[in-house]
Formats: structure tokens, C-alpha cells, sequence
């Protein structure tokens, strides 16, 4: 059952807030050891959905949190040994939003750790699986939250997009994953990989019920001073008619895609054509060199950010009897995958490359926003592939270079702090294959407006549940 439909029957009283999160938590319970979504279920869970008004907008919808977003009195690891028993004594603003509005956190969910990975194999504890094939994986980093959606274990997930972490999970599983503009939803409670480029993100499986969720969630935060006072009106802008569009579809630098790929691709197109959009390749030049600097200017802000984590304030304290000691048998608890953008970020911002590596690459950055800028000038909106190709085996890219390459399609959003979505789009074989859509900054609601209509002309053709019968 969708968010939406949820939500209507506990409106109308043919469903309590208590009898969605029994039925969600027994699935829970069935189905995922062969998913591995959650690292943690919330253990007051029932108890929470008893005292939930049941008039409330959100009453009894379920959402599965990413769990490097702190929920308070609920355990938040990052998927990091180092966070393993930390439990916050504060709430996200995300998280707090939602629950304002009667949501239940229903747990929270595995990741790649503190979100640096394509995969979520790099999670401290246990990789998530792809619900659609167990021996490949779901995505990442957040592909605990998009294994949960996929197989409704959860009918709304929050995740985290710093180079594509939503949207290449959300392909990977068959869900829709927005990453909206920089600033649209608050990051107060976010634990911080890349602090320039880090946005919370919804995941479902419908654009209406992502417009929920983005209603509830977007807004001013005096807790984030870059968040954005731009009007939350998502459900709205649902209702409203589609008007003429301008499609641009980008294809320069990008090659190399599976057949399933281009063949969701091509049909993509023909459908917007049928609704009435004026469809045309357009060219985004910088957008091949993007991935390069994205690998300079996000783990520069990861080695500052993740300095905090040294046996002295923050998270797990190693023994020893020096401070040098104490730091270093600390730090020595990161994966290797964090270690690896740790020392290549502090590398960049040392003396003698700074401006060799780190200016130049903030440079590229202010060019590619430029470019965006005038692409959107000639349409009003970008089509692209989330990723080259399917969902791969788990274990298939232990080269980190070529697992940095599955961001090739989802980091010049993330750089332009443009809103990106991805939603499903086709199939190759029994597994989902996944679009993009790129708009203008600050018009998260048309792209919606853009994947409501992709719904209804494919008759919801793509929202499919692979493991048992949706709820």
C-alpha cells in the first residue's frame, strides 16, 4: 500500500495508526534478514502509535530513517564502529518535522559508513542486499533506506545525497529518490560527510507520496543557516496541470550504458513526447569532468568534518596511555573506505596543493553551476540516466576508482546544488533501471509534477514489490 492510500484509510478510520505499524513491523520481522535494510527497529514503536492522533496529516504513515540522521533516544551509528553505541539526545529537524505531523520512525537504516560508498558493502556491521536479486547490491550509500522502501517494509524512507546516495539506490531498488536543492530541507542533525554538498532527501514509491514527505519536510531551520525559505507546496503543484515543458536530454560524455539503460531511455523520451513536451539533446560540456572534482571537494570537507572523531569528545574513545595513542588507536576504527577520502581530502588541502587540486576544483564548480544556468535558460529540464547500468554483484567492484564511477551521471547536481530525481523507468532482465530528471534551482515541485505524470501515462507499470505482496 502507498503512503498516500495509508493515509487516507486512517483518515476515514478503516485503519488505526497501531494496526499500520503491526502489520509493517511483522514484515519487518519477515522479510528482513533476507534484505538487511535496518540496523535498528525502534523498540517504543507500538507503543508511539497508540498515543498518535489519528487526525493528524501524517498519522500512521511509517518512515524508516538513514541512520546517519539523528533521532533522539534512538540509536544513530553512521554505519561506523565508531558511533556503535551513540544515542542522541537531540532530533533532526527532519526527523522532528515528521513526527510533529504524527509519522512514527519505524528504525533505522543500514549505509555505507558516514555515507561514503556506491554500495552500502562499506557499512561497519553488514552489507545490505538488492530485494530484487539478494546477490547484488541495493545501491548507496543509502541503500538501507531504499531496500526498505523497495520492499515495503517501509512505505517512506529519509536518506542523504552528497554525490548521488539517494538517487543511485533509488535506482538500483525501483523507488523514486529525490535530492532536493541545497538548503530546501534542513541538515541540522545530519551527521556531516561534505557539508557544501550534503541534503536529507525522500524515498517512495510514488511522486505523491514523495510530495507528502517533502511538504512536511521543507522549510526554514534557525538551526541550519543555509537552509531556504522557499514555501513548501509539493501536493499542490501535483494537482495543477502540466504545462508546455522544454525537455533537454544530455547525453555528451556519457556513453558506456547497458542495454536496459538505453532502452528506458528511449521510451522515456517517446512518453514525454506524447504528453506534449518539446524534446531536444542538448549539451552540459563540463558535466564528464564533474566526478573528478567531486572526489577533490567532498573528501576535503570530509577529512575537516570527520576530524571531530578523535578518542577526545566525540564517539568512541580507544585506550592508551599518550594522546598521540589515544587519537590514533581511535581513528584506527574507520573503515577503509573513510580512511582512504580522509587522507586523500587532507592531502588536497595541504601546503603546496591547495591551490593545485582544491581552488581549481572550486573553480570547475563555479563553472558548472554557470553552464546549468544557461542550459536552463534554453529548457526546463534535463533527462539523464542515474546510473550507466543495473544494479551490480556484490563484491564486483573492489577497485574504489571504479566504484567512484557509478556517481558519473548524479555528482553535477549535487556540485550545481540543483534538485535531482530519480525514478524508475524500465527494467533490464528482472532488475529496475532508473532515470533523471534535473530542474532549475529551487523547482523541486515540478520535478515531481514531472514523475506524477510519468506515473500515470505508464499505468504505474514500474512500482513493483519483489519480496511478497505489498502491504
Amino acid at each position: 500500500m502507498l503512503a498516500h492510500e495509508i493515509r487516507v484509510r486512517v483518515a476515514r478510520g478503516e485503519l488505526s495508526p497501531l494496526e499500520v505499524a503491526q502489520a509493517y513491523l511483522k514484515r519487518v520481522r519477515e522479510l528482513d534478514p533476507r534484505v538487511q535494510a535496518f540496523l535498528t527497529l525502534n523498540p517504543d514503536l507500538l507503543e508511539e502509535a497508540q498515543r498518535v492522533d489519528p487526525g493528524l496529516p501524517l498519522a500512521g504513515l511509517l518512515v524508516a530513517v538513514k541512520d546517519n540522521i539523528a533521532t533522539r533516544g534512538l540509536r544513530t551509528t553512521a554505519g561506523s564502529r565508531l558511533l556503535e553505541r551513540f544515542v542522541p539526545p537531540y532530533e533532526a529537524t527532519a526527523v522532528a518535522r515528521l513526527k510533529a505531523l504524527g509519522a512514527l520512525v519505524l528504525g533505522k537504516t543500514n549505509l555505507d559508513e558516514f555515507g561514503m560508498g556506491s554500495s552500502t558493502e562499506h557499512s561497519a556491521f553488514f552489507p545490505t542486499r538488492n530485494p530484487f536479486d539478494p546477490s547484488r547490491v541495493p545501491g548507496g550509500s543509502s541503500g538501507g533506506s531504499a531496500a526498505a522502501v523497495a520492499t515495503d517494509l517501509a512505505p517512506l524512507a529519509l536518506g542523504s545525497d552528497t554525490g548521488g546516495s539517494v538517487r543511485q539506490p533509488a535506482s538500483f531498488c525501483g523507488v523514486l529518490g529525490l535530492k532536493p536543492t541545497y538548503g530546501r530541507v534542513s541538515r541540522y542533525g545530519l551527521i556531516a560527510y561534505a557539508s557544501s554538498l550534503d541534503q536529507i532527501g525522500p524515498m517512495a514509491r510514488s511522486a505523491k507520496d514523495l510530495a507528502l514527505l517533502m511538504d512536511a519536510l521543507a522549510g526554514p531551520d534557525p538551526l541550519d543557516a543555509t537552509s531556504l525559505d522557499l514555501s513548501p507546496r509539493f501536493q499542490e503543484a501535483l494537482e495543477a496541470p502540466l504545462p508546455p515543458l522544454r525537455l533537454g536530454v544530455v547525453r555528451e560524455g556519457l556513453s558506456g550504458n547497458s542495454p536496459g539503460v538505453e532502452r528506458a531511455l528511449e521510451e522515456a523520451v517517446s512518453l514525454f513526447q506524447g504528453l506534449g513536451f518539446a524534446v531536444k539533446e542538448v549539451s552540459w560540456p563540463s558535466l564528464p569532468l564533474a566526478l573528478a572534482a567531486y572526489y577533490i571537494l567532498a573528501p576535503a570537507e570530509a577529512s575537516s568534518n570527520l576530524a571531530r572523531y578523535d578518542g577526545t569528545l566525540y564517539g568512541v574513545r580507544a585506550e592508551g596511555e599518550e594522546l598521540w595513542q589515544v587519537v590514533e588507536a581511535t581513528r584506527a576504527l574507520f573503515g577503509l573506505e573513510v580512511k582512504r577520502r580522509i587522507l586523500v581530502g587532507t592531502f588536497v588541502l595541504s601546503s603546496g596543493y591547495y591551490e593545485a587540486y582544491y581552488e581549481r576544483a572550486q573553480a570547475f564548480r563555479r563553472r558548472l553551476k554557470a553552464e546549468a544556468r544557461a542550459l536552463f535558460q534554453e529548457v526546463d529540464l534535463l533527462l539523464l540516466p542515474t546510473a550507466p547500468h543495473p544494479a551490480f554483484p556484490l563484491g564486483a567492484r573492489p577497485d574504489p576508482l571504479a566504484m567512484y564511477r557509478e556517481d558519473l551521471y548524479t555528482v553535477g547536481a549535487s556540485l550545481a546544488g540543483l534538485p535531482a530525481l530519480s525514478f524508475p523507468a524500465g527494467f533490464e532482465g528482472h532488475l529496475p533501471v532508473g532515470l533523471q530528471l534535473l530542474a532549475p534551482w529551487g523547482r523541486d515541485e515540478l520535478l515531481l509534477r514531472v514523475a506524477w505524470a510519468h506515473e500515470e501515462a505508464t499505468d504505474r507499470a514500474f512500482l513493483r514489490t519483489p519480496l511478497g505482496e505489498a502491504l
